[in-house]
């Protein structure tokens, strides 16, 4: 039977709705649609009838009529008048188009990560750069001469290009962590890399350890294989710098509440990223990646690290790769952040006999990655620090633009000083993270929700701000969130707590 919602039900959900900071049927359709999105109202819940509502609420039903009728150009109704509206969530059909005909900017669906973002909508959804562009494209030019040799065979390699792993081997080996070819997989990517190892190691109901917060694409494979994460938060501590209208200690890894957690639940792998962390762009030193090692080690977990951002160090800071310390380390390693997503090159360095065991679990995802891709990346590892020195500077610009705006334009937000990697882990004056993503794309935004890096709807008063956009750009964005806050300041409804709601993954 179809779910319904009274008048005098949907009445309560909504509140003190109408304060008149935006036109009537603009407030209610709002609240509607967050209510939707957070879960409050169901999906494929009938609404009240127009005139139910309209009596109800004690407003004109055209208000009402104009309310539902926007909410149908958005998505999340369907139905029409002499019929009772039911909720949705706008979706893309097969061939790409919407299911309805309203403006772009106010889809979720068109304005989550995962979809391009429409022109026009600044997107800070996505922690990532573009390519970089002339040393990539020498490298696929040179190739392409590489590529007919290649040609006879059959084409299928789970383990990976020689002459790729050879490379990458180099690099660890350069940085302290002795590597041979043998001990490199090459994936599709550093998602491909750890849904490899999870099919590998880890079995349905297995504990995960993971850092509260996390790389929410991380949270979203554990979960997938059936895992149970095991988070354990940040804490206050000391970093390299702060920055926000009354300062606050960057967070930090918490070392004893890690060896608490691996000591007491002893998970089957333990998932991190010490190498400025996503989200916040914090670096664990070299003292705690040696407490992480041997606590590992007692628990009988293995530590899975994840150094995508390893390379992106904007002040310098020098520690050793976390294999450094313990060959029983597994590390996934990628292209993507360096030099372009586009090439979906990622690898998995871990003893031979576990690179076996990998390539083997690898065969029921796919038979191997493409070779022409891997000809390139194999030129680029070996001249991995060609692009890094421009990106570097560029980024350091961009961060210190994007700390200046939000001092200035946002100083109530909170913001800990990123040592490295592509974003800022800002702490908002109030949990409206999601409302905040909800209504972006009105103010020509595109956000990933706090909630997104979290786990049980954690997180509403954190936003991931990256500062991969040129200045000129940030600064457009930055004014695009002070008006939404401010429009979220004008109607408080539209930004009551969502703690007991459901976490929205709309990123």
């Amino acid at each position: 039977m179809m779910a319904s919602l009274t008048a005098s039900g949907l009445s309560r959900l909504l509140g003190e709705w109408n304060v008149g900071a935006t036109p009537g049927y603009r407030e209610l359709a709002d609240v509607v649609r967050l209510l939707v999105l957070d879960g409050r109202v169901a999906l494929d819940t009938a609404l009240p009838s127009e005139r139910a509502l309209s009596e109800t609420l004690g407003v004109s039903r055209t208000m009402v009529t104009a309310a539902y009728g926007l909410l149908r150009e958005q998505g999340f109704l369907t139905g029409g008048q002499g019929s009772r509206s039911r909720t949705r969530i706008p979706r893309l059909t097969p061939a790409g188009t919407t299911l309805f005909t309203g403006p772009v900017r106010n889809d979720p669906a068109l304005t989550a990560p995962g979809l391009a973002a429409p022109e026009g909508l600044i997107d800070l959804a996505y922690a990532s750069l573009p390519a970089s562009g002339e040393v990539v494209h020498r490298a696929f030019a040179a190739a392409l001469t590489e590529l007919p040799a290649l040609l006879p065979g059959f084409g299928y390699d789970a383990i990976g290009l020689l002459p790729l792993r050879e490379a990458v081997a180099a690099r660890y080996t350069a940085a302290g962590a002795p590597t041979t070819a043998g001990q490199i997989l090459v994936t599709s990517g550093a998602q491909h890399a750890l849904n490899i190892i999870l099919r590998a190691l880890a079995g349905r109901q297995d504990r995960v350890l993971v850092e509260h917060p996390s790389y929410p694409n991380a949270l979203d494979a554990i979960r997938a294989a059936g895992c149970r994460p095991v988070p354990v938060a940040f804490s206050g501590g000391t970093g390299a710098g702060i920055h926000g209208a009354h300062g606050r200690a960057a967070q930090t890894w918490d070392m004893d509440a890690v060896q608490a957690a691996l000591q007491q639940q002893r998970p089957r792998l333990a998932y991190v990223v010490p190498d400025f962390h996503n989200p916040t762009g914090q670096l664990m030193p070299d003292l705690q990646r040696r407490q992480l090692v041997r606590a590992a080690a007692a628990a009988g977990t293995v530590l899975v690290v994840d150094e995508t951002l390893r390379e992106l160090n904007l002040d310098g800071a020098g520690t050793a790769p976390v294999a450094a310390f313990s060959p029983a380390v597994v590390t996934i390693g990628s292209l993507s952040k360096s030099h372009w997503g586009g090439l979906r090159i990622g690898w998995i360095r871990a003893s031979e006999d576990l690179v076996q065991r990998f390539a083997a679990a690898r065969t029921s995802l796919d038979l191997g990655g493409p070779l022409m891709e891997q000809l390139d990346a194999a030129h680029l590892v070996r001249a991995l620090d060609e692009p890094l020195p421009a990106r570097i500077a560029a980024l350091r610009d961009s961060r210190a633009a994007l700390l200046e705006l939000l001092a200035g334009h946002l100083p109530e937000w909170e913001t800990a000083y990123p040592a490295g990697g592509l974003s800022a882990w800002c702490r908002l004056p109030a949990p409206i993270s999601t409302a905040l993503t909800v209504i972006a794309p009105d103010f020509g935004i595109r956000l990933a929700a706090g909630p997104r890096f979290g786990i049980g709807g954690a997180f509403e008063r954190y936003l991931r701000v990256p500062f991969t956009l040129p200045p000129e750009k940030l600064e457009a964005a930055v004014l695009a969130l002070r008006s939404a806050q401010d429009r979220l300041d004008a109607a408080p409804q539209l930004r009551r707590s969502l703690k007991n709601a459901p976490a929205v993954a709309i990123a």
